[in-house]
């Protein structure tokens, strides 16, 4: 399988409590599509009372300049209401939806129990299938959870066998709190991409940059082709805790990749570039 590079603005601006203006989010966003990423995740359709930053994001996606690129885009909905207005948008290419094996978190992060969430996965599926979008079910806390909610790696397979039983066809396993163990990490790669090899499988994993190395060398080892990261690491889950634990920093997975030579297919001549544009981006709401 080719490896997928998947960036994402929006997991890095959400948290945000100044807001980042429109005009801004859109500069750096056509930025990010020259770069050759195979996806960007680059706004959310939820109550603007949750997430505040990602109002706009109707308007930033009308203002895109998608003449000269390949990546596709991705829209985050936490319910069937945001899925449905997200399907509109045709220049959409996937939904993702929160599905958390934790009970707790399902409630912090989308006011919903975890069956009701399951229900919201069928209808989103349904919505997906019918309006040609893919739907990518993020399985958060899938390694393990702060809340002292059952977990182990029997469960979160369990979880993504489910999703595929409704149809779904891309899952990507989430390190929401940055706590995942690396025998975790190997080992669920491992079996479910063995186990379920129609899914494409994806890590979405935070960390505290220092050990970004082994845990992403611990999922690609174990077959994972698929990875989230924020550019600089920026960003994280705003519902999960209160000390944020950032994305993985896609210039250093990149780096670390040309090092052990894997083909990324980005365009590192556009990097620095796009670091500095981010420092102003993020610099510009402190």
């Amino acid at each position: 399988m080719e490896l997928k590079m998947i960036e994402c603005p929006r997991d890095a601006m959400q948290g945000m409590t100044h807001f980042v203006p429109t005009s801004m989010k859109i500069e750096y966003l056509n930025q990010l599509l020259s770069l050759g990423f195979d996806t960007l995740d680059c706004g959310s359709f939820v109550s603007p009372k949750a997430i505040p930053q990602m109002r706009d994001t109707a308007e930033v996606l009308n203002s895109l300049d998608l003449s000269n690129t390949q990546t596709k885009l991705l829209v985050i909905a936490a319910n069937y209401r945001g899925a449905l207005e997200a399907s509109q948008f045709e220049q959409v290419h996937a939904i993702g939806f929160p599905m958390s094996i934790s009970p707790t978190f399902q409630l912090r992060n989308t006011n919903s129990s975890i069956d009701e969430a399951y229900h919201t996965v069928d209808q989103i599926q349904q919505l997906c299938v019918k309006t040609n979008k893919t739907l990518v079910v993020y399985l958060s806390m899938g390694f393990g959870n702060p809340y002292g909610d059952v977990w182990n790696t029997e469960l979160t397979a369990e979880w993504a066998l489910k999703m595929s039983r409704l149809g779904v066809s891309t899952i990507s396993l989430s390190d929401t709190v940055g706590s995942a163990q690396l025998t975790a990490i190997s080992s669920l790669f491992q079996l479910l991409i063995k186990e379920l090899p129609q899914i494409e499988f994806g890590a979405h994993l935070h960390t505290n940059p220092a050990f970004f190395q082994e845990k992403l060398a611990s999922a690609y080892s174990a077959g994972c082709r698929r990875f989230d990261g924020a550019i600089k690491g920026f960003g994280g889950c705003p519902m999960a805790s209160d000390q944020l634990t950032g994305n993985m920093p896609t210039e250093l997975m990149l780096n670390w990749m040309e090092q052990n030579q894997i083909n990324h297919g980005i365009e590192m001549n556009k990097m620095k570039e796009t670091l500095l544009m981010a420092d102003r981006v993020f610099n510009a709401v402190h």
